[in-house]
């Protein structure tokens, strides 16, 4: 049984309104952030199901998946970087926890957007 992601492309262009992440990138994306709400939420969808979840917990998913997309696609470059810091004539950067980047289980994640996948309660460590 192959892994399904939570949000279709055809979901992501019509229902979501994306645009940011190419289309012939668009399903390996859509998989990818799956996955990172996946170890971000402990594999209970997995564990459960989707369908098992409530209304409400599917579409803050669905978001969520489509944001991240979007912020993989967007900060690429950045996010598989080697490098935690650089700095190039006076101008210095640092990559890692930042004040709106939360990383956890090697994921990077708008802060705004962790704290959207929050409210599904499915994020909580001792939660089952």
């Amino acid at each position: 049984m192959a892994y399904e992601p939570y949000v279709t492309p055809e979901y992501y262009t019509e229902e979501y309104g994306g645009g940011t992440v190419p289309e012939e990138k668009l399903a390996t994306a859509l998989r990818k952030a799956s996955r990172h709400v996946d170890s971000l939420t402990y594999n209970r969808i997995v564990g459960q199901g989707f369908s098992g979840l409530s209304k409400f917990q599917q579409e803050v998913i669905r978001e969520v998946v489509c944001l991240q997309a979007d912020f993989e696609c967007e900060n690429e470059d950045e996010i598989n970087t080697i490098l935690s810091s650089y700095s190039i004539n006076g101008v210095s950067a640092q990559f890692g926890s930042s004040w709106n980047v939360f990383t956890d289980k090697g994921v990077a994640m708008k802060k705004d957007i962790y704290a959207l996948l929050c409210q599904t309660g499915l994020c909580c460590r001792l939660a089952r």
